[in-house]
């Protein structure tokens, strides 16, 4: 499975939770520590957690196990290392103060349609 599928799936299981603002950076050109960003807010604890074991349990059944997961029930950013992909969740603060996307501007925003 390429990257571009495994973001899609992780577009896929963020939106079926209601995730807020879904977003997919490439970012293949500009670094070689992923390909793609995916980066997604929600609106409370409870909604973070379901988006986290909603992508988790997705990309498991496709056979793609994270490197690595950063945050815990009380995170308001989880980071979700997939190698090829990063997922971000955010609260709505959190993702306004750190703004990934002005700090990653030069990547290209991909339309979830085009994956």
């Amino acid at each position: 499975m390429d990257a571009r599928e495994i973001a899609k799936l992780a577009y896929q299981a963020l939106e079926e939770k209601k995730a807020k603002d879904i977003k997919i950076i490439d970012i293949r050109d500009i670094s070689v520590i992923a390909d793609y960003f995916v980066i997604a807010d929600g609106e409370n604890q409870n909604q973070l957690q379901a988006m986290r074991d909603s992508v988790d349990e997705t990309l498991l059944k496709a056979k793609v196990e994270a490197k690595q997961v950063e945050g815990n029930q009380k995170s308001t950013w989880i980071l979700m290392d997939y190698g090829d992909i990063i997922v971000h969740i955010f609260s709505k603060e959190d993702r306004l103060f750190y703004d990934l996307e002005r700090i990653w501007r030069d990547g290209c925003l991909i339309d979830p349609e085009s994956l």
